[in-house]
């Protein structure tokens, strides 16, 4: 909301002395935060107002060019005669008679642009007749800013024009929160100011319409009471549809940076600015029939005021005649009845609309209007009248409408609620000693009735407040308008703390891991849409597609909580590939958001605590929120230089990042084939601790490549963080001072054969003296059979007391190779 400071004072007396510093405090200690302030550009010299006497077209010239004579002021002798000034212009919406805005020699306009006397088309210009353009008051390419003819209210020749255009007009633009609609008007920033400052202020709403005789202007039903509980309407005629809007309706609606079409146009903005009260005008003589305000039948069709023809749905309520719909009610006009320039008579119409309705209808056809955004909030319903009443003087006295017939007025408002509030509860509340009389006047000093009678007080809150509906609301408008500083900032007393909880250090040992294995940490948003789990292949039947939908999501193209972390991490990949990144390690850890298993919640009030059994229920319908681990790797994991041709990220990278997770939480994996979608299904690894199955690792399937616009052999892994058991306190293990005897063992094996299960039966068969063992090296080929592999494993024995023999040594390799023949088929390579 934007508020020119000369709009202001007209309804506020504003201290002596006033600066716009001080407003802008006290602004934000009434909760109302300022975004800006913007202060015209200033104009130096003589800047008056003139009245055009005459004017001569010039020819022999390419375009058009008018020399004028124009009446700025008193005679500089001081004698009484007229100070006259030749003008060369080649605007052409002006005429004789004309009052307009003159920058006389000397002068300097906005951009430093200097005005001089100079000799120009024959003749010498002395002066310039100035557009809104070239004072910088607006962007309007009309011409001429004439402010007004012969017969006009106007200031007199030689008036310093700067005040009276707006040069001199601070504007101040407030951030305006959902809760405060009423401040979406000078009516209800004029109240807040009012009060802020302790001064005088006048509502320009608390006026008595007046009694319009006759019959009503229209007939006019409302068939959905529920979403209008208040429709008014009056007709005009004898419109002035050549009638300019006045230039300080122009330059107000300007300065809130809203568009001047026309009068009838204008005024309804004007006066929706003014009061807080959306208004529409409709052509008269394009409206057919009867009015009917009624829900939308799915189908049905609009073409609005924006020309765009808008498919309704039966959640849509219209303003409709005998041809069908005619407005989308409370949102925007339909272009069947719109104000055009042969307009002579209009409806002007005033209705207040259920908020929650006009919310959905504007987010769905996307209409972000004025009106919808000031009934989405709230609106004063007792305004309906009195912007009718407003609007009408205004298209009288500048366009020489009238009013026929009588006010529609469709009331079926029920009556307002009564809170009560204990006198006590605000001081309770922010620790301040508010006394009940205080609290009584700060209440009356938002608008509300307050019987004070007794305890608790019963208060009636004022139209153009829908927001207040609790005690706590009572409250909070107290602590506010008796000032947040008062509120003693005392920092409560810090318990000691306890320190990380296993999970916490868990979760930030993982991160740190991965990092410091090269992976780079890039978290996204928790939000998917539905189309990505196809581009991952999951099937129909795939728990991963049962997904949590939020009501009201951030964007509708993702609104449905995250199964996995997957597409986050993989768009987060595509999109620096698209940007040059070539070789990527990227990893994620967060919660997911199974939506297979789910209990509702009791909605419990806001007066009271919940108790414990509507807490555990609450605690109770809160899903599983369990915590992944994903990492993803395209181009090289080696870098390419002097020293080789680098070594490209493969399935086996994201295998051994599983393993660092599981290490860094104080496990152990084991790996072996796997199947489950995006990975492709010959390369995919499935992770196992014992045999609970916590995650896979591996390449992605082509197609789920193609589909994100990934590189082929992207390598993925995802794994349950909180699937791995619970790490203990670790021991360390026995330092033996002894040497160790290194031992090399290679396998034959057939393929199918996991590379683990030989290392654990290795492992078995060696017993204690065994302290570690390691594969390294894979061989295919001659001498070792089709259909089979040779697995080389690096042995470290060592005994805690004593040096091992010779003899204990091979008796330990015998065992361990034994072991290996007999699970696993394993034969000693010669």
């Amino acid at each position: 909301m934007r508020v020119p400071i000369g709009w202001l004072a007209e309804y506020v007396d504003l201290p002596a002395g006033t600066s716009v510093e001080d407003l802008d405090t006290a602004f934000v200690r009434l909760g109302l935060e300022v975004e800006e302030i913007h202060r015209p550009e200033g104009v130096a010299g003589p800047l008056v107002i003139g009245r055009v006497l005459e004017i001569e077209d010039l020819t022999g010239f390419k375009k058009p060019i008018r020399y004028t004579q124009v009446d700025v002021g008193e005679g500089v002798a001081g004698d009484g005669g007229r100070d006259v000034r030749g003008i060369v212009c080649g605007a052409t919406n002006f005429a004789a008679g004309d009052t307009v805005v003159v920058a006389l020699p000397g002068a300097v306009l906005p951009g430093g642009f200097e005005i001089a006397a100079r000799k120009t088309y024959d003749r010498v210009s002395d002066g310039m007749i100035c557009s809104v353009r070239e004072l910088g008051v607006g962007d309007d390419h009309a011409g001429i800013l004439v402010l007004g003819s012969g017969t006009d209210d106007v200031p007199p020749p030689g008036t310093p024009a700067a005040p009276i255009v707006g040069l001199e007009d601070v504007v101040i633009e407030l951030a305006v929160t959902p809760d405060r609609g009423y401040c979406l008007a000078m009516r209800g920033i004029a109240r807040e100011m009012g009060t802020g400052l302790a001064a005088p202020w006048r509502d320009p709403g608390a006026v008595t319409p007046p009694a319009w005789s006759g019959e009503p202007a229209w007939k006019v039903t409302v068939a959905d009471p529920d979403r209008c509980d208040r429709f008014s309407m009056i007709a005009m005629e004898g419109l002035d549809p050549t009638a300019p809007s006045p230039w300080w309706m122009r330059r107000r609606l300007a300065q809130a940076a809203v568009r001047s079409i026309s009068l009838a146009v204008d005024v309804t903005n004007y006066v929706m600015l003014e009061l807080g009260q959306p208004m529409h005008a409709f052509d008269r003589d394009a409206v057919n029939g009867p009015i009917t305000v009624r829900l939308a039948r799915d189908g049905e069709e609009l073409t609005t005021l924006d020309g765009v023809e808008r498919r309704l749905t039966s959640d849509d309520l219209l303003i409709t005649d005998d041809s069908g719909p005619i407005g989308l009610a409370a949102v925007m006009g339909g272009a069947s009845t719109e104000i055009g320039d042969g307009t002579t008579a209009v409806l002007l119409e005033a209705a207040h609309w259920e908020p929650t309705g006009v919310a959905r209808t504007a987010r769905r056809h996307r209409l972000p209007s004025e009106a919808a955004k000031r009934f989405e909030r709230g609106v004063d319903p007792e305004m309906t009248v009195v912007a009718l009443a407003r609007a009408a003087q205004l298209l009288s006295e500048y366009g020489g409408a009238r009013v026929i017939g009588g006010v529609v007025d469709l009331d079926t408002r029920a009556p307002r609620p009564t809170i009560e509030l204990d006198a006590a509860k605000p001081a309770r509340v922010a620790g301040v000693p508010y006394t009940a009389a205080q609290v009584v006047e700060l209440l009356g000093a938002v608008g509300c009735d307050v019987d004070a009678g007794g305890n608790p007080l019963v208060v009636t809150p004022p139209t153009w407040r829908p927001d207040l509906t609790d005690p706590a609301d009572l409250v909070e408008e107290v602590v506010r308008l008796a000032g947040y500083d008062d509120i003693p900032s005392v920092l409560p007393t810090a318990p000691p703390g306890r320190g990380l909880t296993e999970r916490q250090r868990r979760r930030r040992s993982v991160g740190r891991t991965l990092a410091e294995a090269g992976y780079v940490e890039a978290p996204s948003y928790p939000f998917i849409g539905l189309p990505v789990l196809d581009a991952l292949g999951l099937p129909e039947d795939d728990p991963r597609r049962q997904v949590v939908v939020v009501r009201n999501p951030l964007s509708e193209e993702e609104p449905a909580l995250r199964t996995t972390l997957l597409p986050g991490l993989l768009a987060t990949l595509a999109r620096n590939l698209s940007r040059g990144q070539r070789d990527l390690a990227l990893f994620e850890h967060g919660a997911v958001f199974p939506g297979d298993r789910r209990t509702p919640a009791p909605l419990p009030g806001v007066d009271r605590r919940p108790d414990d059994e509507t807490l555990a229920a609450l605690l109770g319908a809160v899903p599983e929120q369990p915590w992944h681990v994903a990492v993803a790797l395209a181009g090289n994991r080696e870098p390419r230089g002097w020293w080789g041709s680098g070594r490209p990220a493969t399935w086996a990278d994201a295998v051994q990042a599983a393993r660092l997770v599981a290490a860094a939480a104080g496990s152990e994996l084991t790996v072996r084939a796997g199947d489950r979608a995006p990975w492709h299904p010959g390369r995919c690894a499935e992770l196992l601790v014992g045999e609970t199955v916590v995650g896979h690792a591996g390449e992605l399937h082509p197609r789920v490549c193609a589909a994100l616009e990934l590189p082929a052999r992207t390598s993925v892994m995802e794994l349950d963080l909180d699937a791995l058991p619970a790490s203990e306190v670790p021991v360390g293990p026995p330092i033996s001072a002894f040497p160790p005897v290194l031992l090399d063992l290679a396998l034959v094996v057939e393929d199918e054969v996991p590379a683990a299960e030989v290392a654990a039966a290795l492992e078995t068969g060696a017993g204690e003296l065994l302290e570690s063992i390691r594969l390294f090296d894979v061989y295919t080929g001659a001498p070792v059979p089709a259909g089979s592999r040779s697995l080389a494993y690096a042995l470290t024995l060592r005994a805690p007391d004593r040096t091992l023999t010779s003899e204990e040594a091979t008796a330990v390799r015998d065992a361990a190779v034994a072991a290996a023949a007999q699970r696993t088929g394993a034969e000693l390579r010669a």
